[in-house]
């Protein structure tokens, strides 16, 4: 119901806006239900959100993880989706060690690297701008997206350059029920073409297609350690749900990716050279904040290979 108070002023509809996002309470549940909160026994855990978001104190990464420290470190990653390690100096080669106890590492053909190919370089100056301030989740263009990544900042811009992680299952959490079934059961195309088209090379995209076709993934995906339903379409690289009209696709894709902006879902972390963030890409999505120019900002990733989003 809409209240008229003057020709061209109204007051908010209580109906839900076009966008689904109202004011009011919203449902914050950091863990699965049924799930108790238990005390970390082997290292601190600093939370800087309600859900999303702890800095781990108390751990080394330039030594191997005992398999009790590693499973720690799981569940942290798991309740927490992203964690920071800070005053970490580590090399490339102990980057890669620690990312490697959850699984192989991945490749990326389309971002430059480091001192092997399976540390990714991003090196942001006023000469080589940023184009990672859009919520997006990792390579959604593979068959099977990274599991997580393993992020180390080289060099510090004097302010600005944060990075920012959406929990996307509060996100899921909080959507209408009718979207919820309308949702159910639908898949989306994901490409890597529109990610990387407006800062690569046309040419040198065009020959990695036979290599990455465009590929279909659930608009909700289940997580496959948590069981939790998590939003998983994304700005950068899904182009439309799979049997639907263009328009009708466009309309209700922008409705879902606008879930990630509500700042009740978000962590904002403000980084310290050395400092180290692992996120559960299953579970998130992430922004680098692009505010920072022209003052240098370099990063190293690795990232972990992933399971088949079902």
């Amino acid at each position: 119901m809409t209240i008229e108070l003057s020709p061209g002023t109204t007051l908010r509809s209580a109906r839900t806006p076009a966008d689904g996002i109202l004011e009011g309470p919203r449902t914050l549940r950091r863990l699965p239900e049924g799930v108790e909160s238990k005390p970390y026994e082997l290292f601190t855990v600093h939370p800087l959100g309600r859900i999303i978001g702890a800095e781990i104190e108390g751990v080394d990464l330039s030594q191997p993880l005992t398999p009790e420290l590693r499973d720690e470190l799981n569940r942290a990653l798991l309740e927490w989706k992203v964690i920071f390690f800070r005053d970490q100096d580590i090399t490339p080669a102990q980057q890669r060690d620690f990312a490697r106890n959850w699984g192989e590492l991945e490749t990326n053909p389309f971002i430059p690297t480091g001192d092997s190919d399976e540390v990714t370089r991003f090196e942001r100056t006023a000469a080589m701008p940023a184009f990672e301030n859009i919520w997006h989740v990792d390579v959604t263009f593979r068959p099977n997206p990274a599991l997580g990544s393993v992020l180390r900042l080289v060099e510090v811009p004097p302010v600005g350059g944060d990075t920012m992680w959406a929990d996307m299952a509060a996100a899921y959490d909080n959507l209408p029920e009718e979207v919820k079934e309308r949702i159910d059961g639908l898949t989306a195309v994901h490409d890597y073409i529109p990610g990387f088209d407006r800062f690569s090379d046309h040419d040198y995209l065009a020959r990695w297609q036979e290599t990455f076709p465009p590929v279909e993934h659930p608009v909700v995906r289940t997580h496959p350690e948590t069981g939790r339903k998590t939003l998983f379409v994304n700005q950068a690289f899904t182009t439309h749900i799979v049997g639907m009209d263009r328009d009708e696709s466009d309309r209700l894709l922008h409705y879902l990716f606008t879930q990630a902006h509500v700042p009740e879902y978000q962590v904002r972390f403000r980084w310290t050279r050395n400092t180290v963030a692992f996120w559960d890409n299953r579970a998130t999505q992430h922004y680098a904040v692009n505010d920072y120019s022209p003052h240098p900002r370099v990063a190293e990733r690795v990232a972990i290979a992933g399971d088949r989003p079902y």
